[in-house]
Order: structure tokens, then sequence, then C-alpha cells
């Protein structure tokens, strides 16, 4: 058994370095589209993270354009709580609305000397449950909300999360297909490289037929060989992968101006990454299968 295992596996580095042009060029394809493939993974994974993270700061704001009474203001407070998906409720009186403001001016809250310290509305600001933090589940609460209290005006940051949730869709749609069109050409050249190799010793195959070689032990050598190329390749789209992490995708979300300072990128984990390396194996063997199913019959 064991004898039999290193023929194979010296038949399959046989002929590899026969060709090694085509076998370098397999391995590389396979090593480009797979890390490409991944990359396009850890951008989607990483940009969901970061929509997940802005949805906890996601708040209705309900303006009022006449302030509620102090006797009044603990019992509606109470009401809105209660309501489904009211996680907090905060009152903000028009003092304390600009006070906020004066502290966003900063050196520039000078020119609020003199301005009246009621002159901008009193607002309910609502924390919601997390599965409340979508456009639906925010439309529920507005609904609860004007028919509890007459609101002047309400605001929520949840349209350009809704833009941006679409944005995310988009992008796994591209990566999808840029994805499906790589593994296919990637399958054409793998096969292409071992429809060579079969085609050059077609003769040794017929040969080896007509002596009773059976056709397990005239395929195994050929799907052995793409599973090494398909291994190797794996390993260097790993590598190329963390490459682009470190020098593309980290710095590149790192800069973007809406990333939090300790927003944390998440990587490929162990079993992920075990997953890159084993399709690149599956996707040797099948561009072998595929030309051994034109020369040698199955």
């Amino acid at each position: 058994m064991l004898e039999a295992v290193r023929y194979f596996f010296l038949r399959a580095l046989r002929n590899m370095r026969q060709w090694p042009f085509l076998c370098s060029a397999a391995i590389l394809t396979m090593a480009v589209s797979l890390a490409t493939i991944a990359t396009f993974f850890l951008i989607v994974v990483n940009i969901e993270q970061l929509a997940a993270r802005w949805t906890q700061e996601i708040q209705v704001i309900a303006y009022v354009q006449t302030p509620p009474s102090p006797q009044e203001l603990p019992e509606l407070i109470k009401k809105m709580q209660q309501l489904d998906g009211v996680d907090q409720v905060a009152y903000v009186s028009p003092s304390e609305a600009m006070e906020r403001f004066g502290e966003r001016l900063g050196n520039d809250a000078v020119l609020l000397q003199g301005v009246r310290s009621d002159l901008l509305p009193a607002s309910f600001e609502l924390a919601l449950h997390s599965e409340f933090r979508s456009q639906q589940g925010i439309e529920k609460i507005i609904a609860q909300l004007e028919s509890l209290i007459p609101v002047d005006d309400l605001r929520y940051g949840q349209t350009w999360l809704e833009r941006f949730n679409n944005f995310i869709s988009m992008l796994r749609f591209v990566g999808a297909f840029l994805g499906g069109f790589l593994l296919f050409a990637t399958l054409f050249i793998v096969a292409n490289t071992i429809r060579l190799t079969l085609y050059a010793r077609r003769d040794e195959l017929e040969i080896m037929a007509l002596v009773g070689a059976t056709m397990r032990f005239i395929k195994i050598p050929f799907m052995l060989e793409g599973a090494i190329q398909g291994f190797i390749g794996g390993l260097l789209s790993l590598m190329f992968l963390s490459l682009s992490f470190s020098l593309i995708i980290s710095r590149g979300l790192h800069a973007f101006w809406l990333t939090p300072l300790d927003f944390d990128l998440l990587f490929l984990t162990a079993s992920q990454q075990l997953v890159l390396v084993l399709a690149g194996v599956v996707l040797g063997v099948l561009g072998s299968l595929s030309s051994l199913r034109r020369f040698v019959r199955i």
C-alpha cells in the first residue's frame, strides 16, 4: 500500500517537472483566484461588522414644540419606555440642547452670547433594541410615538445606513460574480494543463491500458497532480491574502473617516484558512477530472 502511494506521488511530481511553466501557471491562477475571492469575503465581513457597530448608535429623536411640564414629564417618559422596541428614553430640555450646541461649537461658543436659552426645541431621545434598528423597526416605533405625543419633527440616521446596506449587497453580488468567473477560469487552466500532459503521454497511456493497467491506476497520478497544485495554490493564496489584508484592507478601512478608532478588523479564522487551502485542492482535483473524462474512460 505504501509503495503504491509512493509511486503515485512520485509520478505526479514527475508530471509536474515535465511541464514547469504550465504547472506554475495553474498554481498561480488558483492562488490569485482564491485570494481574490477571500479578499472580497473579508471586505464584506468587516464592512458588515462596521455597519453593525454603527447601528448600536441609532436612536430616534422626537422634537416637540411645546416642552412638557415637570408634572407630565415622568409619566410621559414611562409611557415611551413601554413602547415596543424602545430600550431607554432621555429628555433634553431647550436649555440642555443649547448647552450641547455650545459644546459642539467649542471656541466659537461665544457666538451664542445673548441668544435665548430656550431657542432650541425640547426633544426625546429614544434608544432602541437591536432587533428594531432597521427601517421597518423604526417605522413601527414612530407610528407608536406619534399616537402618544404631538411630534413636531423626527430625526433618525437610518436612511444613509439603508443606502450603505444596499452598497454591501452590491459588493456581495460583484464578489460572487467575480468569484464565479475566476473559479471557471481556474478550472479551465488547470484542466488544460493536465490535458496537455495527457496528450503528450497518450501513447504511454494506451500501452499501459493494453498491458492491463486499470483506469484507477492511470487516473490517480493525474488527480494527485491536480491536488498538489491546488494545495500549493491554496497556501500561496493564503499568503497573498495576508499581504492584501495588512497592506490594503486594513489601511483602507482604518483610513475610512467613519471607522471608530477602537474598531478591530476580522481576518480568516483557522477553520476558514483550512477551508481556503482545501478549496484549492478540490479545485485542482476537479480540473484534473474534467481532463481525464476526455482522455481516459471513467
